[in-house]
């Protein structure tokens, strides 16, 4: 029963509170057990001792009541069940185990950090002190013995209550070299997931803001808040001070991230950002949140590299999402970076709210939805014409009501077409402020009717084979030639693609409805193979009776027929997809055309794009567009990643962006080192080249894990 005891007192000390409520008694397992005058006890053989998820397992063990001793012989292993892990050669420790030693030991924390010492000493039951030690978390072969990192220490402490490593005399070395020596060092062991302490620097050179070094200091606030400061000092006079702070609550969390800077940019003045989220879930299956975005001028986002957000957007949203309803009300306001917009006459502060309602009719069939949106918006002038001659009211406030109703039904013939048909009615209220050209208040009425045929011819060349379907489609639909003029707030941009070829509107909001009648008519190609390789096709245009002026020359969808759409998509199964969207009239001249390349391989992953569109002032586009941008990853070899990224204009013959990063990872480390240049500049910003360098180590806390990059010794 002592050794029981002994056993049990043993276990809880080295890991703490897990077992020290707890007075089960242990189980030992051994070839032999002898019992020598009723004084010592000793358990020889294969020695296992099993409490709860902890394991002991030596080749000896003997407990000698006179000395209340207990004499361990290795190899020893304790092991918790969590991943902590004490390995020595030899131990004599007292029967409760407060104190005693451990020779040749090694402690093993959460299966990263290893420190081997000559002697291990507990302490109290708390401490556990090592002598001339050696820390890393780096695997060590026998072909290399020497770790990519380690830390030298003359003694280290370890706090089991409060999982915090004290270094004495501790030394850095990279590769079996000394880096730099410190006196003192105090960090967390990897169990800890918040400490408040330093967190690893991270280096950067910047055309615009110089070298300069960033060293982020993590502050835990309980067990649900926190906050990280990160000041940046340069060699050219920067000073900034980053900061992000988050909390959790029982149904959602919030964060908050900014700074503080002055620098000779622009000299006396305080620059800086604040950014914060927050998202809650709120009784009866309701979302809360809010956004907020605020920046003390319009270059300081690019000139930090935090950001390339150009339009800035703050509010709060509350929504509903149902099998058959959904709602959805916010309030933005918004703010533009861009040098060519003036925040003066842009919509600044927009409200919303929609419902939608989905029902089954019961006497017709079909599916039937209800619409309801508010839409208001409000612009800072007060000049009710328009002044600066963009075509828009330079005051202009809109409120917007709309109450729709729409019905749509299938029916599968008896040759295997679908026949499907739809009705529609939308009513609008507009209230129009400081606009002298609409009235104040302006009411619409627009029906709808549709028809529509598809005839799926499906092919499959049995089991292992490839399936084939063929579907033409044609759609007809009308709606009321109104000639009800209302301002046009959120429609001034159309994109004619496979995802509205077949919609009752192209248009992408609801102050502009197609109208008349037209024909949609397509035809759609799949292929599927068993052994992965895809192929879709669709192609497709929309006819008019006539021609109202409603779209843009560049919509490529004005007169009594729309240009020809092409969309293509080809999968191979070794994860490479190629994407197409074409727009080209009968003369085959091509007024938009996107290419899309992306490849997803263990080794490889590529994005690429291309785009070529043609002027179009009605869509601020007074000049042609012919851009490409590419990233590209490419895994070197094990733990060597390469990245490079790019856009670039071919009509302006000149780079907007470029970048080349390099990323070494393994189970105990991970340097990024990247060099990007920014080409474009403006009033607000100028063009910058920067240089980052950062590096984490795993085992203190830094949320590597290191088993996802495990590597193993060569034979």
């Amino acid at each position: 029963m002592r050794l029981a005891f002994a056993i049990f007192a043993m276990l809880a000390l080295s890991f703490g509170p897990v077992f020290a409520a707890d007075k089960a008694p242990a189980t030992l397992l051994a070839d032999q057990l002898f019992i020598n005058a009723d004084t010592t006890l000793t358990a020889q053989g294969a020695v296992e001792v099993f409490y709860n998820d902890a394991r002991l397992t030596a080749s000896k063990l003997t407990y000698d009541r006179t000395t209340d001793r207990l004499a361990i012989e290795g190899p020893i292993t304790l092991t918790d069940g969590t991943g902590t892990v004490i390995l020595a050669s030899a131990a004599d420790l007292s029967s409760d185990l407060r104190d005693g030693i451990l020779q040749s030991a090694r402690l093993v924390l959460n299966d990263q950090l290893q420190l081997a010492s000559v002697q291990l000493a507990r302490v109290d039951g708390r401490y556990t002190q090592l002598d001339k030690v050696i820390a890393s978390s780096c695997q060590v072969c026998p072909s290399n013995p020497v770790p990519l990192w380690e830390i030298r220490a003359r003694r280290v402490i370890h706090d089991q209550q409060e999982h915090q490593l004290y270094f004495d005399s501790a030394q850095f070395r990279v590769a079996g070299l000394p880096i730099f020596y410190i006196p003192r060092l105090r960090m967390p062991d990897p169990t800890l997931k918040r400490a408040t302490g330093f967190l690893l620097p991270s280096f950067q050179v910047s055309s615009v803001l110089g070298t300069g070094i960033k060293l982020p200091y993590f502050i835990a606030i309980g067990e649900s808040r926190d906050v990280t400061l990160t000041p940046f000092l340069s060699d050219v006079g920067v000073a900034s001070m980053q900061f992000r702070y988050r909390q959790a609550f029982s149904n959602g969390g919030i964060e908050f991230n900014g700074a503080i800077s002055h620098d000779d940019i622009l000299p006396g003045q305080d620059r800086g950002y604040l950014f914060g989220t927050g998202n809650f879930a709120l009784k009866n299956g309701y979302q809360a949140g809010f956004q907020l975005q605020t920046v003390s001028d319009d270059g300081y986002l690019l000139d930090y590299g935090i950001s390339e957000t150009d339009r800035l957007a703050s509010g709060v949203y509350l929504l509903r999402t149902k099998r058959d309803s959904y709602f959805d009300a916010r309030v933005f306001s918004y703010n533009s970076l861009r040098a060519a917009d003036s925040n003066t006459v842009l919509p600044t502060t927009v409200g919303d709210l929609s419902y939608i309602r989905r029902m089954t009719p019961d006497l017709i069939g079909g599916q039937a939805t209800l619409r309801f949106d508010l839409h208001s918006l409000n612009r800072r002038s007060s000049v009710n014409y328009d002044a600066n001659g963009d075509g828009v009211t330079d005051g202009r406030d809109v409120t917007h009501a709309l109450l729709g109703l729409d019905w749509r039904r299938q029916h599968v013939l008896t040759n295997g077409m679908i026949l499907g048909a739809g009705l529609g009615i939308t009513a609008d209220l507009y209230a129009i402020g400081q606009d002298s050209s609409y009235p104040s208040t302006i009411t619409r009425i627009t029906p709808t009717a549709s028809v529509d045929l598809r005839w799926p011819w499906v092919k499959s060349s049995g089991p292992g084979g490839a399936s084939q379907i063929i579907e033409p489609i044609a759609q007809i639909i009308w709606s009321n030639e109104s000639t009800t003029a209302v301002p046009n707030e959120d429609s001034l941009l159309v994109e004619f693609d496979e995802g509205n070829l077949f919609s009752f509107s192209r248009f992408p909001g609801v102050d502009l409805y197609e109208s008349g009648l037209r024909a949609n008519l397509g035809i759609s190609y799949s292929r599927i193979d068993q052994g992965g390789w895809n192929f879709r096709l669709l192609a497709g245009r929309v006819i008019r009776a006539k021609d109202l002026g409603q779209f843009s020359t560049g919509s490529r969808l004005a007169g009594t027929s729309s240009d020809w759409l092409l969309a293509s998509q080809v999968k191979s199964p070794d994860g490479l997809t190629l994407t197409n969207r074409a727009l080209f009239d009968d003369k085959f001249e091509f007024s938009k055309d996107e290419l899309q390349v992306t490849w997803d391989h263990p080794r490889y992953n590529l994005t690429a794009n291309y785009v070529w569109l043609v002027a179009d002032p009605a869509e601020g586009r007074p000049t042609a567009t012919s851009e490409m941008a590419f990233n590209i990853g490419w895994q070197m070899s094990e733990g060597w990643r390469a990245t490079s990224l790019a856009r670039y204009d071919f009509l302006a013959e000149r780079a907007a962006k470029a970048g080349v990063g390099f990323e070494y990872r393994n189970e105990c480390a991970a340097v990024d080192l990247s060099l990007s240049r920014r080409f474009t500049s403006s009033t607000n910003v100028r063009p910058t080249t920067e240089l980052s360098l950062s590096v984490q180590l795993s085992g203190f806390g830094t949320g590597l894990d290191g088993r996802s990059y495990r590597r193993s010794c060569g034979g």
